[in-house]
């Protein structure tokens, strides 16, 4: 990630470079020890290697720990190594050295984001269905994916949006045949007229033998070209996807209509795709449908477990289209590393699609392919969240609440504020709040939604980082443009700030190639609480040169700081609230 000479922001490069010196000076036979660190309460940071070292050369830890922290004299870098516990070495940076990273994060447009090298990253997420409001089920694909790719993108990867969304296949017969009934494609109606249609097309199947065969016969004509049955299925698309937009823009989503690439999408590709799995030996027979039994998954009794890739009666599943898909973003799109935002209960279907393509070698040593999967988002019952008559709470019903409830709470801070200004800074909170609780979770667990604590201006919430960023941001203004000067950092609260800012860069590093967003959320938070302590003991308006001008820096780059990180969460940071 971007280059390890002392010019870094991060500190870690410089710190490492001297640890393995200090290492290779102290036991040259153990030359290339790649030393573990992490910040510390005792110290700046904290070097975990004399532990595992001592186990290989039996001999003590803190021996070991005391001959490389003999090795480890005071210079640009280092003020002090000690040794601590077991066998820790202690490791305090110059105040200096920690000033002039901030000033060199402060000079940089990027805050000293490093840029990787730059990959084609295709990242499939949302994927909502056709033909239906998009409902709570589909926050979490979306929100996360779109975190996600904000991340990858700031890195500097070529980011191919993939929204995979379900519209071919069985139902869609049912419903062109239905709105054939109906003599229309239902273009007046909304995407909620659309579900009302769906679902007494599939009254009518269920209980309607005849409706049930023409719908069938339906699916066929869909999928052969007849261009009466393709004019319906347009006209629904073109609802679900105005539907969809006008959901992606009120939560601030980076899809467009361009990065729907759905099932229909593939489904040209589906007999080539079976054909070549049966030609490289990989699909057979069995009990009537083409199945591929890649190593490794067995069912409850020990029988290979069947991916399916074309059916009994000659039709395809979404196994199909999922190999198509996964076999064009390599071949087509190029892609060096694909991500899946899916749902956890799809980790075993993902796994077979994953193992069947490197089967037939689309998958190669060049090509990372990931399954980032995630909870479910539970109602204060613990079950899954739902309207109270027990549908799909809609996801456009979420955010009118949730901007409902905000301009409640943001009319108690920022009552002073015009009606206009007011409603705007509650839309942004409201949204925000919606996406920040997603994201501030470990997301492959469940979590309960919750209004009181999501909207709350207080813990690790979107308000209240919200909250501290406009808060600095009129703290700046009262400055009346008073410049900033270069970080001084006498106290400990303000060497404890700088120290947090600089995780910025390697903050985004890990989440970026761990696909946690929670890992941002929990650096954002732990930067508010820093500045917090900074501000209640380090006077800033009221100081003297040259620690006013130290201080102004500081809270400049803070605000930076959280507005930037809020930003790759796809959440606003207000200037005033």
């Amino acid at each position: 990630m971007g280059s390890s000479d002392d010019s870094d922001i991060d500190p870690l490069p410089a710190l490492r470079r001297r640890l393995e010196a200090a290492t290779q000076a102290a036991f040259p036979e153990e030359a290339g020890t790649d030393p573990l660190l992490h910040r510390s309460a005792h110290a700046d940071y904290q070097a975990d290697l004399a532990l595992a070292l001592g186990r290989r050369l039996e001999r003590n830890p803190r021996e070991v720990a005391a001959a490389i922290g003999e090795k480890l004299a005071p210079d640009e870098v280092l003020a002090e190594a000690s040794v601590s516990g077991p066998g820790f070495i202690n490791l305090t940076l110059r105040p200096e050295f920690i000033a002039g990273r901030l000033a060199a994060m402060a000079a940089d447009p990027a805050l000293g984001v490093a840029a990787a090298t730059p990959e084609t990253v295709v990242v499939d997420y949302s994927a909502p269905n056709v033909a239906k409001e998009m409902h709570v089920g589909h926050l979490r694909s979306t929100v996360i994916g779109d975190a996600l790719v904000r991340l990858l993108e700031r890195q500097g990867h070529r980011i191919v949006r993939q929204n995979h969304i379900g519209d071919w296949g069985t139902p869609f017969g049912m419903l062109m045949e239905h709105l054939a009934d109906e003599q229309g494609t239902g273009g007046e109606a909304g995407v909620r007229e659309l579900g009302a249609l769906y679902r007494a097309a599939r009254a009518k199947f269920d209980a309607d033998p005849a409706f049930a065969e023409r719908a069938r016969r339906r699916v066929v004509l869909l999928q052969s070209g007849d261009e009466a049955t393709l004019a319906l299925w347009r006209g629904v698309i073109e609802i679900s996807i105005a539907h969809c937009s006008s959901i992606y823009e009120r939560l601030g989503i980076t899809l467009r209509p361009a990065d729907v690439a759905g099932e229909s999408h593939y489904n040209q590709l589906l007999p080539e795709v079976v054909a070549e799995l049966e030609a490289k030996g990989l699909a057979r027979p069995s009990e009537g449908a083409i199945c591929v039994f890649p190593p490794g998954f067995t069912g409850r009794e020990g029988q290979p477990v069947p991916l399916i890739v074309r059916k009994q009666d000659g039709g395809y599943g979404y196994a199909t289209t999922d190999l198509a898909a996964l076999r064009h973003r390599v071949r087509d799109l190029a892609a060096e590393r694909l991500v899946y935002v899916v749902g956890a209960p799809q980790t075993q279907h993902l796994a077979m699609v994953f193992a069947t393509g490197r089967l037939a070698g689309w998958i190669t040593d060049a090509v990372r392919v990931e399954h980032v999967p995630f909870g479910s988002v539970l109602g204060p019952d613990k079950k899954m969240l739902k309207t109270r008559s027990g549908e799909p709470l809609p996801l456009s019903a979420l955010i009118d609440e949730a901007i409902e409830r905000a301009e409640k709470v943001v009319a108690e801070k920022a009552g002073e504020l015009d009606p206009q200004a007011r409603s705007a800074i509650a839309a942004a909170v409201g949204v925000g709040a919606i996406k920040y609780a997603d994201l501030s979770s470990d997301r492959i667990k469940d979590y309960v939604f919750d209004w009181n604590r999501m909207l709350a201006f207080d813990g690790n919430t979107a308000p209240y980082l919200m909250y501290a960023h406009a808060r600095i941001r009129s703290l700046l203004r009262k400055a009346e443009g008073a410049g900033a000067g270069p970080p001084v950092l006498a106290a400990p609260e303000e060497r404890a700030l700088g120290l947090e800012l600089l995780q910025l860069g390697p903050t985004v590093a890990r989440t970026a190639e761990s696909l946690q967003p929670h890992r941002m959320c929990g650096f954002l938070y732990q930067l508010a609480t820093t500045f917090t302590a900074f501000y209640e003991s380090c006077p800033v308006l009221k100081a003297e040169e040259p620690a006013r001008g130290s201080r102004l820096a500081l809270c400049e780059l803070t605000a930076r700081t959280l507005a930037l990180g809020l930003d790759l969460l796809g959440i606003a940071a207000p200037e005033q609230m």
